[in-house]
């Protein structure tokens, strides 16, 4: 008898619904929310019950937007916090409703609560913005529910129902969040890596341009490397066979190991642009990186897909090619260009060989955060952690949206409080950003609904409602203005749906919207203001000091390399993170006010140099398996370097009272030595030195500037 057997992938749908949505997660959580909404709200629009169907959407559409990336046992104990966070926070508005004095005091005091408890973990991020979204809902319907009770009931059975469905799709393919988020890791590093093929050729204004432009595609994919592993910590918690997580941390591995080799520098690449011999190899390394950047972004659909990834055959002639051309060329085993290709070649024989002993490697080790809850929520007790000061200033924001909105009697005041809770953020240039996104969005979806909602019938305003919700969860982290213009429709649609008045509550919509991005900005601008100007100088210290972490352990590694290079793999990324944090800074800053901003350049500068520092180190630690510790002399330099540093992050920090040209002078007398000395066996590691040493004596001229200009401010 001839057996059978059943694959989804022989449904006719199943290859449409794979490219059209399991290679876009932003589509499938779109297509989730939107499924689940559509249902709810046609089902109980049939029935007659237009409020039941409006409010059950808003219930789901606020589980969507609190949903967290969790192991499925992880999900359960998240949805089982929602709903208890959901009930507290709406029940409570609707309970408080006739008080309103205690309910300001109650919304001020939750939000405190809600937003320290996100800082706890992510889990508890999603669930607590999830309770405050619900609790501005309840107060936006609290005047249409039949009953108090009704309102509560609904949002947390819309929230739910979202959840089961999005629970059982999960169960259906368990490893999907991991393979969303390695996803998302190895297409941050496609752009990287096509963003870096451009150096080749480049002149010197090029090669800053491009480079400061790595530095901001550097920091989506370190953000990706580190959602990447908390999902793996979550996963890793709830399995007591890790065995499944093998090929997981085998590919998480690997894109730390790409990342590494694509951020790594080996030379000033206008410097090797500029020799007329190497025209043809750099013409070649343009092409072999723009080749990695869609290999890495194939995998990175192939994670989605489920369809098994094939290495360009491409790359096999490109790298044959490149390295017969290097076989007539009469460069020293040493040089950067050799090097490179060397650093190249071995990212395409990882991403060739991917599939290769994914469940035999030894399961790496990651690094964990063990404090318990309580001990993470202390630390965010007093006034100069940056979440408190959020908490306090949202808390702020709050009471003065809801005081405004009750003493002036404002038409749907209650818009104002949530126009508050998305646009108000951690930082001043966030806030901005975002206030701007959402006031022009806001008045594009008021014009564009009005247009276009008395064209359809009510049958039609549903449909519209759908795609309103469908398009706004697609463009939410792609592009927020956007997004909201979609909100706006679905709220039109909405209120049109349950009594006809949508076009008659968006003028009191645009009013609220714009009284609240008000309130934020005034909070935000003159309530512990953090300019980055001020940031800066911290900023440098903390990367200067990570990075003569990263060196030290890189040193480690050429001395005694390890089976499982946690240690290493830490310091790398806390590099990593200081260097995010001073680009970040820098690009902030641009948003700060013009006086503020009087540092600029010299912010250019330092988040310029610092990765130049950090891609210098990255090729040193890149080639540290290459080569065994009796061949490096250049380690003879290592204790002087770290000295140095040392005393330049001390200089930095005030904390001794070494003249920063006694610094300046021991970082020269290096570079002149490692200029005349070497073995040509280890010459890669001296120039690297060399470099090293010599952005970092940049970096102290260019720090010694900015404090003397900081302490004359």
């Amino acid at each position: 008898m001839k057996q059978f057997s059943f694959s989804l992938k022989q449904v006719p749908w199943y290859s449409a619904f794979r490219n059209n949505f399991l290679s876009n997660p932003n589509r499938l959580l779109a297509f989730k929310a939107t499924t689940v909404i559509g249902t709810l709200v046609i089902l109980t629009v049939s029935l007659g019950l237009p409020f039941y169907a409006v409010t059950l959407g808003l219930g789901a559409l606020a589980g969507a937007l609190s949903e967290t990336d969790d192991h499925p046992n992880g999900r359960l104990k998240s949805m089982a916090l929602k709903i208890l966070g959901f009930a507290i926070s709406s029940f409570s508005v609707e309970l408080l409703q006739p008080y309103p004095i205690i309910l300001a005091l109650g919304l001020a005091l939750s939000t405190i609560v809600f937003i320290l408890i996100g800082g706890v973990s992510e889990r508890f991020r999603g669930v607590t913005f999830g309770a405050l979204l619900i609790g501005i809902y309840t107060m936006i319907g609290v005047e249409i529910s039949p009953n108090w009770y009704i309102q509560p009931i609904l949002l947390i059975s819309g929230a739910l129902i979202y959840g089961i469905f999005s629970y059982l799709l999960l169960l259906l393919k368990p490893f999907s969040l991991l393979e969303e988020q390695l996803s998302r890791g190895f297409s941050a590093l496609s752009l990287y890596l096509n963003e870096k093929s451009k150096l080749f050729p480049s002149n010197e204004p090029e090669e800053k341009e491009i480079r400061v432009k790595l530095a901001l595609l550097n920091v989506q994919t370190v953000e990706a490397l580190e959602r990447c592993k908390g999902v793996l910590n979550s996963y890793g918690e709830s399995l007591t066979n890790q065995q499944p997580l093998q090929r997981y941390l085998h590919y998480f591995m690997v894109l730390q190991s790409l990342h590494e080799r694509a951020a790594s520098s080996h030379e000033r690449y206008d410097l090797l642009s500029a020799n007329p011999l190497n025209s043809q190899l750099i013409g070649g390394i343009r092409q072999l990186l723009h080749e990695l950047s869609h290999a890495t972004q194939n995998f990175a659909e192939s994670l989605l897909t489920g369809v098994p990834y094939k290495h360009p055959i491409a790359l096999d002639w490109l790298v044959k090619t490149i390295h017969d051309m290097l076989q007539n060329n009469e460069l020293k085993a040493s040089h950067p260009i050799k090097l490179l290709i060397r650093n190249l070649s071995q990212s395409h024989k990882t991403l060739k060989s991917i599939y290769k002993n994914q469940d035999t490697d030894l399961l790496p080790e990651l690094e964990k955060d063990t404090r318990t809850y309580f001990e993470r929520l202390k630390v965010q007790l007093h006034l100069n952690h940056p979440r408190m000061r959020y908490a306090l200033r949202l808390s702020i924001s709050f009471l003065i949206g809801y005081i405004i909105s009750e003493y002036f009697h404002i038409a749907k005041g209650e818009w104002i409080v949530l126009t508050i809770l998305f646009v108000l953020q951690p930082s001043y240039s966030e806030t901005r950003r975002r206030l701007l996104q959402r006031t022009i969005g806001t008045l594009a979806g008021v014009v564009i609904g009005i247009l276009i909602i008395r064209l359809f019938t009510f049958s039609g305003q549903i449909v519209l409602m759908l795609t309103s919700a469908y398009l706004f969860l697609i463009w939410m982290k792609r592009r927020y203005s956007i997004s909201v213009i979609f909100i706006t429709i679905f709220v039109l649609c909405a209120f049109n749906i349950i009594a006809n008045k949508g076009v008659d509550v968006m003028t009191p919509r645009l009013i609220d919207t714009i009284i609240g991005a008000f309130i934020s900005f005034i909070v935000v601008r003159f309530l512990w203001p953090e300019w980055q100007y001020k940031k800066l100088p911290g900023l440098l210290s903390e990367a200067i000091l990570k990075n003569t972490a990263y060196f030290k352990a890189i040193l480690n590694e050429y001395h005694k390399p390890s089976t499982d290079d946690l240690t290493y793999r830490i310091a790398r990324r806390d590099a990593h993170l200081a260097d995010n944090d001073l680009v970040m800074a820098w690009q902030n800053m641009q948003l700060d006010p013009q006086k503020q901003q009087q540092l600029k350049n010299k912010a250019f500068t330092l988040t310029y140099l610092n990765h130049a520092l950090l891609s210098y180190l990255s090729a040193l630690g890149a080639h540290r398996t290459q080569h065994h510790k009796e061949t490096l002399d250049m380690l003879a330099f290592e204790d002087h370097i770290l000295k140095v540093l040392d005393e330049a992050f001390n200089w930095l920090t005030n904390q001794n009272n070494s003249k920063i040209e006694n610094i300046e002078g021991a970082f020269e007398e290096i570079s002149t030595q490692l200029l005349t000395t070497g073995k040509e066996a280890a010459q890669m590691q001296y120039i690297l030195l060399y470099n090293i040493v010599e952005v970092t004596l940049q970096i102290l001229e260019q720090a010694k500037l900015f404090k003397h200009t900081t302490n004359n401010n």
